[in-house]
């Protein structure tokens, strides 16, 4: 391709609304456009790369043994409906009716649909196990689109289902999975780690999520140096510590005026946050709950509404008259003691002694409480930190962030149950199959490759899925040998199957440079003044300085690198 005809535009400046490196270099570089918060367009560059990730995905999943076919987006209500999904989804889901006001959603993930599909043409025990997938857009009416592609409405995802006669024949499928999809991120280069997750609204016994560390990532991953033990913040289990218990004090009502606060207490009474316990109160639909964690600890939403049994879109804090209810106080006085709706106390709180709580009434705190002063469920609520004992081996843990890429999932019978999806065993009799769900965000990816490879100059794309793996730059197009011989070198690389761009445009030197940094082209060859003596300079995007190199040298080293790396 050449740049003079390339659908191309670059900025210099970053857009003001792109917060992460993947979002400002993606926008820059000419991957996307922008149609609306988090609904995006790939121009030729981005689509070359999008359709490279694609086909890596595609590969392993066929050498898996998968077989790929293609479901509608648009998607009728009633198996949604039928395993109770189509409420869970919430707001999150896009809804619409057809002109006989029949419901309709644009597709947020295809459990239902690939079951039912399984339903209607599978009928033996002789036909499994199977793997489907398919590698189609996905909506979702995110409530806070952002950081570009890592998090939009609409993306592009490869979802697969494998359907087994058994558990043990799941657990085979579950691990092909994640075989193929150990190779597709170690072929685009990634630093991933694989951890225990929380299954969320997808339903089923196990799972585990691929993800690439990085800062800006949205989730938190708990990990062990020790054991190797990783798992999200969402799952990684807390326990209570192993501490003897002190003796008794009474306990004693006093007056904290406007007061409340962790920070203002601490200040307030002369201690720390840990000998404090905050009590939160939380709606999950028509049910109102107290939970209690110690003062410099956060409540993990994830554990509590799966706690509770409700979806975590519909759990948030509650309103102030809702508190006021509960606890006859305002905002920040809430305590277990004399309190109107049930509470859940975390693990670590079971083990404390003589703490402080809200007392219920504006403006005091009970001192000095203690477990059996009050009745509650024990359960873990609390979210994991750096340093806690690892649920695994009991060692410090530790915590980084990362970009979710890829998720697999044991489903077991949730969905085949819900929509009666059977076969006929070698007796004739009608048995549940078993099924699993994998899911990789093919365009997220992309983001997540960016933000681990990127530099102050640019993208810098893996050879794999660079939209184009060499570029050869001429110094002076209106100089007849540097011209001639970038053509030469331009045409002789194509014909060695090598994807090239030729920077023809009648532009600076500087320009053309910053340009190729910008899209992160694997490999550049610059013809310049030296091109009478049959030299140009080789440069990989990923050094520092380029390299003099005769022309035939230049492209055989040019072709093996790609060949190495792609």
């Amino acid at each position: 391709m050449r740049m003079s005809n390339l659908f191309l535009s670059t900025l210099r400046e970053v857009p003001a609304e792109a917060e992460t490196i993947s979002h400002q270099l993606m926008l820059r570089a000419g991957i996307i456009g922008k149609l609306a918060a988090g609904v995006y367009s790939y121009l030729p560059l981005g689509l070359r790369v999008l359709k490279k990730v694609e086909n890596i995905v595609r590969e392993e999943m066929d050498a898996s043994g998968a077989q790929e076919l293609l479901m509608s987006a648009l998607l009728p209500a009633e198996s949604y409906q039928a395993s109770g999904r189509w409420d869970v989804f919430g707001a999150n889901m896009f809804r619409l009716k057809d002109r006989n006001s029949r419901d309709f959603c644009l597709g947020p993930t295809h459990e239902e649909i690939f079951t039912n599909t399984v339903k209607q043409n599978l009928k033996s025990y002789r036909q499994l196990p199977v793997t489907l997938y398919q590698i189609q857009n996905k909506y979702r009416d995110e409530s806070r689109p952002r950081f570009g592609i890592i998090r939009s409405r609409e993306f592009l995802m490869k979802d697969a289902y494998s359907f087994d006669r058994t558990w043990e024949g799941l657990d085979v499928s579950y691990q092909k999975m994640y075989e193929a999809y150990c190779k597709i991120f170690d072929r685009l280069g990634l630093d991933y780690i694989v951890v225990d997750a929380d299954s969320g609204a997808m339903g089923g016994s196990g799972s585990q999520e691929f993800m690439v560390k990085s800062e800006v990532g949205e989730d938190t991953i708990c990990y062990c140096p020790a054991c190797r033990y990783a798992a999200n913040v969402e799952k990684a289990e807390c326990f209570a510590p192993d501490m003897e218990k002190e003796a008794k004090k009474p306990m004693e009502k006093i007056h904290t005026p406007n007061v409340k606060t962790i920070e203002e207490l601490v200040s307030f009474l002369g201690t720390d946050s840990t000998a404090f316990v905050k009590t939160l109160l939380y709606t999950a639909g028509e049910k109102t709950v107290a939970v209690m964690v110690r003062g410099d600890r956060e409540v993990n939403e994830v554990k509590l509404a799966n706690h509770l049994g409700v979806n975590g879109d519909d759990l948030m804090l509650a309103a102030a008259e809702v508190v006021m209810e509960a606890t006859n106080a305002k905002v920040g006085f809430a305590g277990p003691i004399g309190m109107k709706v049930p509470v859940i106390m975390d693990r670590e709180v079971s083990a404390m002694s003589n703490f402080i709580v809200g007392a219920n009434e504006t403006d005091y705190h009970y001192i000095n409480v203690n477990t059996d002063d009050f009745e509650a469920e024990i359960v873990d609520v609390r979210t994991i930190v750096a340093g806690d004992p690892c649920p695994k081996c009991g060692q410090p843990s530790s915590t980084t962030q990362g970009i979710e890429v890829g998720h697999i999932f044991k489903l077991g019978t949730k969905y085949t149950e819900a929509l009666d999806c059977t076969y006929l065993d070698e007796n004739g009799v009608p048995q549940t199959i078993i099924m699993g769900c994998y899911g990789i965000g093919v365009s997220r990816t992309i983001a997540a490759t960016i933000e681990q490879f990127a530099d102050e100059n640019g993208l810098v794309w893996p050879v794999a899925i660079a939209p184009y793996q060499v570029t050869v730059v001429p110094v002076n197009v209106k100089d007849d040998t540097q011209r001639q011989m970038a053509e030469e070198i331009y045409e002789s690389l194509k014909k060695q199957g090598i994807e090239v761009l030729l920077d023809d445009r009648e532009e600076r030197a500087g320009v053309k440079f910053k340009d190729a940094d910008l899209i992160g082209i694997p490999v550049r060859i610059t013809v310049g003044k030296k091109a009478a003596d049959g030299v140009c300079e080789y440069k990989l995007r990923t050094d520092s300085e380029s390299v003099d190199l005769p022309i035939e040298e230049a492209m055989e080293k040019a072709i093996a690198y790609i060949k190495e790396n792609i």
